[in-house]
């Protein structure tokens, strides 16, 4: 990545590598920085340079679009969303699995299934709980049997069905009998009442702001094979916090399946930017976050959430909250953490919750803050190192964040 000051010699990161050898316990990183600090800049480098070893990356939501420069440089189109975008990606696509389903035995079919329709319901009741509603346990186990309904698994596993939101919302505002004596309820009455929360959430969503992005059929061609495949939300400003909250939420899990069905031995870097706009959508938003970087290990992939400070997770619920105390154990999920120039007021933060020694403190709020790019590197409880990103001179045009600030003036 550079060097490192107090050695002087080079800085090597390869987090995989880190557990391998027992120096940390998961592949995680989280980044912490100021805005202009290099944050973008050294999360771009270390993917580029994971690349040359065989690793493939995805940034699930890039609200600045920040990293659109580096995709293009690698010969590929990062994915737009929002204004004046025609593109589309249906938050319920089967993706890669379709393409795989008939390859698998029955066996792979039905548990590869059951992960992805799980997966679906979770986000699902997020999206309903952002809307002040909480699903209730019969409102899961509903959309569980609508889900498997939809997909076809009644046809005996032979062919999956593409589904969208809206075909959810539909079953749920009409349906036939077979479902309701199935989720057991005494008549079709009782069934709408039950459910017709759940039922205007989703419609407020297909009518909502995000219209259209996230509850039609994908219209783009998706290159699973791609060395770095980007979903660029900077037209959705525009919409507002909670939509491209809502955005990360629907990316969030659509990234998830993808990384979950990668070929065997291959391993995904899932960029996720700004990930506490997503958490603040309310609990179902953190559990999800949390559940997918605890499975990082199994499922192969390398999880890196950057913030700008500790607060920025901290305030996604009431103090004491569940949500705040979730938040807070995501900082044990990244066992690397990447610490750039901070005010003293943050620094206190960070050494807080993260146990930084006065030294350590020092670095971020003196020595990081003269140059950017420099970080204290902290994998675990080891002490932190000095360490100076340097860019190639190719890197540094394609990495820099403020040409267009540039071209402005």
């Amino acid at each position: 990545m550079g060097y490192d000051t107090l050695s002087g010699g080079a800085f090597y990161v390869h987090p995989v590598e880190w557990v391998l050898r027992g120096l940390s316990t998961n592949p995680n990183l989280i980044v912490f920085g100021e805005p202009g600090r290099g944050k973008s800049s050294t999360i771009a480098a270390f993917l580029l340079r994971m690349m040359m070893f065989g690793f493939r990356s995805l940034i699930a939501g890039d609200v600045k679009g920040e990293y659109s420069p580096l995709v293009r440089a690698m010969g590929n189109t990062p994915i737009a969303l929002g204004r004046g975008s025609p593109a589309r990606l249906n938050a319920l696509d089967l993706g890669p699995l379709r393409s795989r389903w008939n390859s698998w035995s029955v066996s792979r079919q039905r548990e590869e299934l059951a992960g992805v329709l799980g997966r679906w319901v979770k986000l699902l009741v997020a999206l309903a709980d952002a809307q002040g509603y909480e699903p209730t346990v019969t409102d899961e186990a509903v959309l569980s049997a609508v889900l498997r309904g939809l997909v076809g698994i009644g046809d005996g596993y032979t062919e999956l069905r593409p589904i969208t939101i809206p075909d959810v919302q539909r079953v749920l505002a009409d349906p036939d009998n077979v479902l309701c004596e199935t989720t057991r309820f005494a008549d079709r009455r009782q069934f709408l009442d039950a459910l017709r929360p759940m039922t205007d959430a989703l419609g407020n969503l297909i009518s909502g702001p995000l219209a259209g992005l996230f509850d039609e059929e994908t219209n783009i061609r998706l290159d699973w094979d791609a060395p770095v495949q980007s979903m660029d939300l900077s037209l959705l400003r525009s919409r507002g916090d909670q939509a491209i909250a809502v955005a990360l939420t629907c990316l969030g899990s659509w990234s998830s399946m993808a990384t979950d069905l990668q070929a065997d031995g291959d391993i995904r870097i899932v960029v996720r930017d700004e990930m506490w706009r997503q958490m603040r959508l309310g609990l179902r938003a953190v559990q999800a976050a949390d559940s997918e970087l605890r499975l990082s290990r199994i499922e192969k992939s390398i999880q890196v959430l950057i913030a700008h400070k500790p607060s920025d997770l901290m305030s996604v619920g009431a103090a004491g909250s569940q949500e705040v105390a979730i938040a807070r154990d995501l900082l044990a999920l990244c066992s690397s953490r990447v610490l750039l120039g901070q005010s003293t007021r943050v620094a206190d933060e960070l050494a807080e919750a993260l146990g930084l020694s006065e030294r350590e403190q020092e670095v971020i709020t003196g020595w990081a803050m003269d140059r950017q790019g420099r970080a204290l590197w902290k994998v675990e409880n080891a002490p932190g190192y000095k360490v100076q990103t340097v860019l190639s001179g190719a890197e540094r045009r394609v990495f820099d964040t403020n040409a267009q600030l540039r071209q402005a003036g």
